[in-house]
């Protein structure tokens, strides 16, 4: 479905859970170095609860060779002071989905890397600082599969 990189990510719980979001919605996670934790953290362990099987994660080296597995993905970073809404991008299969560590958010080198219009923001009241990062991936991930109709999802649940 998505690809959804944690950036150097820092606090093990947000994992847990992004693990549990991206099995429920066949998205592959990607993490990348130097992590904040260890992968055999229990507070890792009970946010994914049994989901770690369920979730593909890759842990990579650099954010250089995260991309190049992913060959060339169309990517977003999801940044606070983002330039255009995440709900304004056209998604669609396959995107790769950037996030930044909780306590300072995506360096600037690598957000100069990336095209203006692609560097996404989530409306927030004014003086606000961030949102929690397993919300933030949840946003962006339900909206991105929410654009491509839900696909692969129990259909029985209506629409209205």
């Amino acid at each position: 479905m998505f690809e959804v990189i944690l950036y150097q990510p820092e606090i093990p719980p947000n994992t847990g859970n992004i693990i549990r979001l991206c099995a429920n919605t066949g998205s592959r996670l990607h993490l990348v170095e130097p992590l904040g934790f260890s992968l055999e953290q229990r507070e890792l362990r009970r946010a994914g609860l049994d989901y770690a099987d369920l979730a593909t994660v890759r842990v990579h080296r650099t954010l250089e060779a995260c991309l190049e597995s992913l060959a060339g993905a169309p990517l977003y970073a999801v940044e606070t002071g983002g330039g255009r809404r995440y709900s304004a991008a056209l998604f669609q299969r396959g995107d790769a989905l950037l996030f930044g560590p909780e306590t300072r958010g995506l360096p600037p080198a690598v957000l100069a890397g990336i095209a203006t219009g692609n560097i996404l923001g989530i409306p927030m009241l004014e003086g606000n600082r961030s949102l929690n990062l397993s919300n933030a991936v949840a946003l962006v991930v339900y909206e991105a599969w929410r654009q491509l109709g839900f696909g692969g999802s129990n259909a029985a649940i209506p629409e209205e």
